[in-house]
């Protein structure tokens, strides 16, 4: 499994312990950074991960700041990307299972490092479940879709306008 990683400056140790623990499992795992605790901002760093999931270059993400909460809704706003933020095993197995999540996020001041490597581990090795739960990934899709025709035809009637 390919798994691209990022973190901003408060998920940096967190991010690091569970790039050392999946290399030595043997996952091939890209991190894009930080590569220290100096300031960054969340969502540049969770955007190109998201970017990177949606266009197929890995199979996972797994994203990780302070709470968790803001790279999240940064992956979330990429069309394709469903991120799950999981504090718990049962959530990180229902995100995979229900929701086919693809992105994993973590908040370091909040999950304990045993318990990240825990959630890290469930989330990677819980397969999609499908069935019932296929009918309504695929509507996350078509609500996307629309929403985004909706948006698309908003700014073309306000450019017109101009």
């Amino acid at each position: 499994m390919k798994i691209v990683l990022a973190s901003d400056h408060a998920g940096f140790a967190l991010k690091e312990m569970l790039r050392r623990d999946l290399q030595k499992r043997g996952e091939q795992v890209f991190n894009l950074g930080v590569f220290d605790e100096n300031a960054a901002d969340y969502p540049d760093l969770a955007v190109l991960a998201a970017l990177a999931v949606r266009k197929g270059e890995f199979d996972r993400g797994i994203l990780v700041c302070g709470t968790g909460i803001g790279v999240s809704i940064m992956a979330n706003k990429v069309q394709g990307i469903r991120a799950a933020l999981c504090g718990d095993c049962f959530s990180a197995r229902s995100a995979r299972a229900h929701n086919d999540a693809n992105i994993l996020t973590l908040g370091a001041r909040v999950v304990g490092p045993g318990l990240a490597l825990d959630i890290v581990h469930v989330f990677l090795k819980t397969p999609f479940a499908g069935g019932r739960h296929q009918r309504r990934v695929e509507k996350i899709y078509l609500l996307e879709q629309q929403a985004k025709k909706q948006l698309d035809a908003l700014e073309n009637s306000s450019s017109s306008a101009d």
